[in-house]
């Protein structure tokens, strides 16, 4: 592990943890409350320690940046003492294995999606699906997921520069605001995603790279990418506004591809007969048959 990596590794446990420590209240943890002069928004570090068993000094080095060698037993009570959720669980646990000595092993995601997924997207004929990585690059997608994605696929960012990417439509492209009617959860729960991943994959260069593109270029991205939130991405229901078809409440589900690491199937599935799906069966109607394999995810 590099010198600076250390750093970064260093500064996100720091971070995650602080932020995890601010937004729980004394009354949260069932501790009581003395005096009115409290010069922290949620725990003290000592509040912390007491709660998670352990010494205030152990705690602040932890918290300092330094999870190397920390046993489990020791993430598990921090993890109960911060009432982390399970997604948060999972970070602390990749952090603590991105801190130890010997770092961690990148994590390898395919960056091509193979033929016999490709299969199964064209024969998804009556669902929008697409296949994306955890950058959210979208690496291939069906005809009707490309019909309902159009204003991404046909966004002047990707023009000139593939693959098309979600995350950057989200905060680069003002389309974005008329297209997910929720905005701004669809904006929260984009960062809290590239958060987690960066615990999974703290060496992907490429996720990086997103990462200071989108803190560069976008105060929303800053400002949420600074909570440290983290969530996973598995299933819930999208709100869009189609430019032809409207607005549309669509169930998806997120699944992982076990012999691709790193990339998800991404389906809606509406109700029958529901006005989603007669809208998406009229989108369907005009649309031709064929996987679009976006150009530019090499």
């Amino acid at each position: 592990m590099t010198d600076h990596t250390k750093k970064d590794v260093a500064a996100g446990v720091r971070e995650f943890l602080s932020t995890r420590r601010a937004r729980i209240t004394p009354e949260q943890a069932g501790l009581p409350v003395y005096g009115g002069n409290r010069r922290v928004a949620g725990l003290r570090r000592e509040e912390v320690a007491l709660l998670a068993g352990m010494s205030v000094d152990y705690y602040v080095r932890l918290e300092r940046g330094n999870l190397a060698g920390a046993s489990d037993s020791v993430l598990e009570a921090l993890a109960h003492a911060l009432q982390l959720t399970e997604a948060e669980r999972t970070h602390l646990y990749d952090l603590a294995r991105a801190a130890s000595p010997s770092g961690r092993r990148p994590a390898v995601t395919s960056s091509r999606v193979r033929p016999t997924i490709l299969r199964l997207l064209d024969s998804m004929t009556g669902v929008p699906a697409f296949v994306r990585n955890a950058r959210f690059d979208i690496m291939a997608a069906n005809a009707l997921g490309r019909a309902l994605y159009a204003p991404l696929f046909d966004s002047p960012l990707f023009a000139q520069r593939g693959p098309v990417n979600s995350a950057r439509f989200l905060f680069l492209d003002p389309a974005s605001q008329d297209f997910w009617v929720d905005w701004d959860k669809g904006a929260d729960d984009a960062v809290a995603f590239l958060r987690t991943e960066t615990g999974r994959a703290p060496h992907d260069k490429a996720l990086t790279d997103l990462i200071g593109e989108l803190t560069t270029r976008s105060s929303d991205f800053a400002r949420r990418w600074a909570r440290h939130d983290v969530k996973f991405h598995r299933s819930g229901l999208k709100n869009l506004h189609h430019p032809l078809v409207g607005d549309l409440a669509l169930p998806y589900e997120a699944m992982e591809l076990p012999s691709d690491p790193g990339l998800r199937l991404n389906f809606y599935t509406p109700e029958p007969d529901s006005p989603e799906q007669q809208a998406l069966n009229l989108l369907a109607s005009w649309t031709t048959t064929g996987t679009v394999v976006p150009s530019g995810n090499d």
